[in-house]
């Protein structure tokens, strides 16, 4: 199944009366009044920077949110949950999803957003928790990698715009989901990693708009880079030949390159996984290259930054979180972040670009080199520097 492209036009928005679902008329005028300033001014509408009330709450735009709204509404309505407010009023789909979207985009305690929404904690869990399921089942097609040869055409152009790289068709990186584990239980020793945190792995393959492509998450985040590329089904898939299996693109005569994804060194080079050149005395062709790479796998590095930017539940340290829970968390996010992406939503262009995602961890060595990689990485950081014989 193909990627949803979401709106390819910007469209206005309509200034008009919105209906929520039971009818009445602009939803949101009533709930924000329920939510808002209180306490000479401390409240969720109380700091709005540039954006409107609307959007500095749920850090997406309305247009977003009806249409998360309508994708999921069939299934949430088909087994509802009948949640209340604590003044005894049940909760509207609108209610449902805006408090879901609170809970993971702020990242505030349960109590916190209960206490701000009139909510039970208990409630705000359990409705988290059902939107988190209902997303898995309704929203797995805006992450998918590409199935058509225009549409990875469209990613390669743009990757080789970067930096010049040709025939890139994506950049992997990882990060950790921090986590604060009771350290007398033994049994969460598996979850300490090198840097002696309490985490769990995320890796992703991003494309040049930093929409996520491909996801692995549930590992401990001791796993080397290495290691979690080999225990995921992308690999095998491509060493099936059923991945970054399309057009070749010749460099010069008797020179071609096939379709392959770029990572950082922690990660083997191998035939579809182009990495830097390691050691500091590199010639200027291979350091131009790492230049080039260094460069373009920066938008997985900013993919992961605004994931955590915008849905802060995965952001911090997360206060002893249900372990087969979390990686479905994590998914549920990176769908967000796609949806956002798909749907052009205007919100994105405010959040601030960073690349730091992962403070406090060390750059990670892989020393595997498949030979023939190795060719084709010379061939490549020359056809680059303008070497390559014809």
């Amino acid at each position: 199944m193909g990627p949803v492209r979401g709106y390819k036009k910007r469209r206005k928005i309509e200034k008009r009366e919105e209906t929520s679902e039971d009818g009445s008329v602009d939803w949101w005028d009533e709930f924000s009044k329920r939510i808002g300033v209180s306490n000479e001014g401390q409240g969720l509408l109380s700091s709005t920077k540039s954006m409107d009330k609307f959007e500095s709450v749920f850090k997406i735009s309305r247009k977003t949110f009806n249409y998360i709204c309508a994708l999921i509404k069939e299934d949430m309505m088909a087994k509802p949950g009948n949640f209340v407010f604590t003044n005894g009023r049940p909760m509207s789909l609108n209610d449902q999803v805006a408090v879901a979207l609170r809970r993971l985009s702020s990242g505030d305690s349960l109590l916190t957003i209960g206490d701000a929404f009139g909510l039970n904690h208990s409630t705000v869990s359990q409705v988290t928790w059902r939107f988190v399921e209902v997303m898995e089942e309704r929203a797995l097609h805006h992450l998918q990698w590409p199935s058509t040869e225009p549409e990875i055409t469209e990613i390669t152009s743009k990757f080789e715009k970067i930096r010049g790289l040709p025939n890139c068709c994506g950049a992997i990186d990882t990060t950790h989901i921090m986590m604060c584990l009771a350290s007398a239980d033994s049994s969460n020793h598996v979850w300490l990693d090198r840097e002696n945190n309490h985490s769990m792995i995320l890796q992703a393959i991003v494309d040049p708009d930093m929409r996520f492509r491909d996801i692995v998450t549930g590992w401990p985040g001791k796993m080397k880079d290495s290691s979690v590329l080999q225990s995921s089904n992308f690999l095998k898939l491509c060493e099936k030949g059923q991945r970054l299996n399309g057009k070749k693109i010749e460099l010069a005569e008797g020179s071609e390159i096939s379709e392959y994804i770029i990572g950082d060194s922690g990660y083997p080079l191998l035939p579809w996984l182009v990495t830097p050149y390691q050691g500091k005395e590199l010639s200027e062709s291979k350091a131009e290259f790492n230049r080039r790479h260094f460069a373009t796998r920066m938008v997985a590095q900013r993919a992961l930054a605004r994931l955590k930017e915008m849905w802060k539940v995965i952001q911090g340290v997360m206060w002893r979180p249900d372990k087969n829970r979390l990686p479905r968390i994590i998914l549920v996010c990176c769908l967000l972040h796609n949806i956002v992406i798909d749907l052009e939503d205007e919100v994105q262009d405010e959040m601030p670009l960073s690349h730091h995602h992962d403070l406090g961890y060390r750059q990670q060595i892989s020393e595997f080199v498949d030979n023939n990689a190795s060719i084709l990485r010379d061939k490549l950081s020359l056809y680059l520097s303008g070497r390559l014989p014809p």
